[in-house]
């Protein structure tokens, strides 16, 4: 995505094709989808360490693509001569910016004399 004046869009993440193969087959699958952002919401109610809910679930993501790949043709593509662990974490912290709740606002800090 480019925004004005060529520059790339800040929103946008760098995903490896295999967080971009698994959100493309959310994007076909509705009731695939409903269910990660669901998983996303129940994720990011419960207080957490930061980066603990996106690395919680990166490793959900991992069992769901090797779950789901010998049956998705496009899952399976990517595991053709053996299924190699790969990090989901951009595509975590992807939906969990794009389906989780909006970011809380810092408190000011009063400026000391």
């Amino acid at each position: 995505m480019q925004c004005q004046l060529g520059r790339p869009n800040p929103l946008s993440m760098s995903l490896n094709r295999y967080e971009q193969t698994l959100f493309n087959y959310w994007q076909n699958q509705p009731d695939e989808r409903r269910h990660w952002q669901a998983k996303v919401v129940e994720l990011t109610r419960v207080a957490a360490a930061p980066g603990e809910t996106a690395r919680t679930l990166e490793r959900e993501l991992w069992e769901h693509f090797v779950e789901r790949s010998p049956h998705v043709p496009s899952l399976r593509e990517l595991s053709f001569g053996g299924l190699h662990r790969v990090s989901l974490l951009n595509l975590a912290e992807h939906i969990i910016r794009l389906w989780g709740p909006p970011p809380k606002p810092r408190k000011a800090t009063a400026a000391k004399p």
